[in-house]
């Protein structure tokens, strides 16, 4: 089978590609840089080289594809991330339907229910409603949950502060590896069983805050790295700090807020899928790694 990958060859892209590729498919990967096509071509798949605001480009890679596989890269200089992220829905919606694909596999998130109050997560709850608008088409979006290597980012801030935190609060997370979102997104692109509009949820593990500051503690050697709530102010000036531009940081922290509520979770609660393979213990020797290195 034919299958095009948007994403390059990031966190999901790769190895789902790699699956596919292995399995003796033909892969397209779409990427907006040049200097990804020898790393894309040495995975064995085929390279096109253009941008996802390019309705035309898309349509022309998409043509003859059995399924494809979408999701939107975050653009940090965009003026209003959750409109750009929409628009990426749309871009995608309008190239499937001139393309004539039947199979998408899109990849959303944990919190896509919400159309507002969830920062670029609202934006995703857009491009599902631009793809599921499509007519004859067959699609499932993958609703991952927080990405265990956001935590990553807390790495300057455990050197420098000697704590971890966020305006989140004392809560369960549900956190996932993208290596298991890359496994069933190759599921279902494999298989193409799905019909309709159907969502699916993945999720490796479920930790409250302060067992995550203590795994990740311990991994790098500091086993009483103590979790601190920040306050919705407190985050974003931290995050404008950074370097973070306004409207993403006020993004991040509108989402915080919504994990904080327990909003964010509620339809994952009403549809727990069983936990994926990769535990906190596990991505937190990938963790020490780049702290290590940082």
């Amino acid at each position: 089978m034919k299958y095009i990958i948007t994403g390059s060859i990031g966190h999901i892209s790769k190895p789902l590609s790699e699956k596919l590729v292995n399995e003796g498919h033909s892969v397209t990967i779409i990427s907006s840089k040049a200097d990804k096509r020898a790393h894309i071509e040495a995975l064995g798949a085929t390279a096109a080289i253009g941008s996802i605001e390019d309705v035309a480009f898309l349509t022309q890679t998409f043509k003859g594809a059995d399924a494809i596989y979408t999701m939107v890269p975050p653009k940090w200089d965009a003026p209003d991330w959750k409109t750009y992220i929409h628009q990426i829905g749309k871009n995608y919606a309008l190239a499937i339907e001139a393309s004539g694909v039947k199979k998408v596999v899109n990849l959303s998130s944990l919190g896509a229910h919400m159309p507002t109050g969830c920062g670029p997560v609202s934006g995703l709850f857009y491009v599902e409603k631009e793809l599921n608008a499509l007519h004859n088409v067959d699609i499932i979006h993958l609703r991952p949950a927080y990405f265990y290597h956001n935590l990553m980012s807390n790495i300057g801030m455990i050197k420098h502060m000697g704590i971890i935190g966020a305006n989140y609060g004392e809560i369960t997370m549900v956190m996932v590896h993208p290596n298991d979102i890359a496994k069933a997104a190759a599921e279902d692109l494999l298989s193409l069983k799905f019909t309709g509009n159907q969502v699916r949820y993945i999720a490796s593990d479920e930790r409250s805050t302060h067992e995550i500051a203590t795994v990740l503690g311990k991994a790098i050697g500091n086993p009483s790295l103590p979790w601190v709530n920040f306050s919705n102010e407190d985050a974003l000036n931290g995050m404008l700090q950074a370097g973070l531009p306004t409207d993403v940081a006020n993004n991040y922290v509108e989402m915080g807020a919504a994990m904080a509520s327990g909003e964010m979770a509620t339809d994952y609660l009403r549809h727990k899928p069983t936990l994926s393979k990769i535990k906190l213990e596990d991505f937190a020797l990938e963790f020490a790694a780049a702290y290590a290195n940082a």
